[in-house]
């Protein structure tokens, strides 16, 4: 079955063609910086090796018509856009909605109803159901939500301390997202570490950013919240805050409630803090003598390290720490001041190997107690693999 995979960030395009159930992957590509002069395509079809397109994507629309365009009338890839059987979507949120369902209008429309709750990511999916619902009419979409991998958290760590019908009439409660990395990397790490009893902390960092404390490959806390906006700071989302503050803005600078809740998601986050949104360009500007971006650079660190601290609490421990997305496997100097004098807890990390890995490796010491990875998170074949199951079944 020849399944494609649409994994969009905030500012990313990510897809994966795979011939299950093999796994095999017949054509792969991702957009970056989306929205900006700087966007760039690179994709590998039909075994070829890797190119780079730079490309002004607009959009993810035209992110998407420029996948497309790539897959058909390659060797091995696609002839045609007949030939897909069926599309996966790593969908974030529509409240009661969750694990693996056909993306039909009703679940589409429920999406559609909590723009308000993920306008980074809801949107820009429901574009693209509608755009391959278009381009491929008749084709299943399979939506693979995110909060689905959290379902098993305690009830105490889903819970807000809010009127209790918050809760029972409107959902209010923490969900937890970033399902598919979190659920890869407990399953991976798991396989590194032989399968034992484990208890494990993954750090998904990226453009949008989260923690998960996991045992034994269930989760069972999460740092997002209600929504994608809450926990550490994201890219320009502002993460945790004292919702007074919005009462605050909104008083002082004459601001509705709408336009402060806009602000928190587009203009938030690193942005918000020094101006930039992209930890390559923070880093190279901290590097340059910018001391807010230097600043940032602490505030994301130190609001992961919060998390971390409170996830060894909760698991009683701590066997190993994995690092996920796109600042979980390339930034040297996150990681090396998330994990700063944490010698206590049985974390040594090695300098040598933080300096040198990228992408996927091992970061601890030979003396660390606790194992630390970096892992090339497959989202894709978490969703690849979930679609083909639910399309499988055969009451189907």
């Amino acid at each position: 079955m020849k399944i494609l995979v649409a994994n969009l960030g905030s500012t990313s395009f990510k897809y994966k063609l795979f011939d299950l159930p093999a796994g095999r992957v017949l054509a792969q590509g991702g957009m970056d910086r989306i929205g900006t002069s700087g966007s760039v395509h690179t994709y590998t079809l039909g075994g070829q090796d890797e190119i780079a397109r730079p490309r002004p994507l607009p959009d993810h629309a035209s992110a998407i018509d420029e996948a497309l365009e790539r897959l058909i009338g390659v060797p091995g890839v696609l002839a045609s856009l007949d030939e897909l059987e069926a599309v996966g979507f790593k969908a974030v949120h529509a409240r009661d909605i969750s694990g693996v369902v056909e993306l039909d209008e009703d679940v589409v429309e429920r999406m559609v109803n909590y723009y308000p709750l993920a306008p980074a990511h809801n949107p820009a999916y429901v574009a693209a159901i509608r755009q391959f619902a278009a381009v491929v009419p008749g084709v299943p979409l399979v939506g693979c939500f995110e909060s689905a991998f959290h379902g098993q958290m305690p009830r105490r760590r889903q819970l807000y301390a809010v009127p209790y019908e918050w809760y029972e009439k409107y959902g209010v409660r923490r969900y937890g997202f970033h399902g598919a990395s979190h659920r890869y990397a407990a399953e991976k790490v798991l396989e590194l570490e032989g399968g034992k009893e484990l208890k494990h902390i993954n750090c998904h960092l990226g453009g949008s950013s989260s923690l998960c404390a996991v045992e034994n490959g269930v989760s069972r806390a999460a740092s997002h919240g209600l929504s994608p906006q809450s926990g550490v700071p994201q890219n320009n989302r502002i993460g945790d805050l004292d919702p007074y503050a919005l009462d605050l803005v909104m008083r002082q600078e004459g601001r509705t409630f709408t336009q402060v809740l806009e602000q928190c998601a587009a203009r938030g986050g690193l942005l918000g803090l020094c101006g930039y949104n992209d930890m390559r360009d923070i880093e190279e500007k901290a590097a340059a003598g910018d001391a807010r971006c230097a600043l940032a650079i602490e505030v994301f660190s130190s609001a992961i390290r919060d998390y971390l601290g409170a996830y060894v609490v909760e698991l009683g421990g701590l066997d190993a720490l994995s690092f996920t997305g796109g600042i979980g496997e390339h930034s040297v100097l996150v990681r090396a001041q998330v994990l700063k004098e944490l010698e206590f807890l049985g974390v040594k990390l090695d300098a040598a190997k933080n300096r040198q890995t990228r992408g996927e490796g091992s970061l601890h010491a030979d003396e660390s107690r606790v194992r630390i990875y970096v892992l090339r998170t497959d989202e894709e074949l978490v969703v690849a693999r979930q679609t083909y199951e639910f399309l499988a079944v055969p009451a189907r």
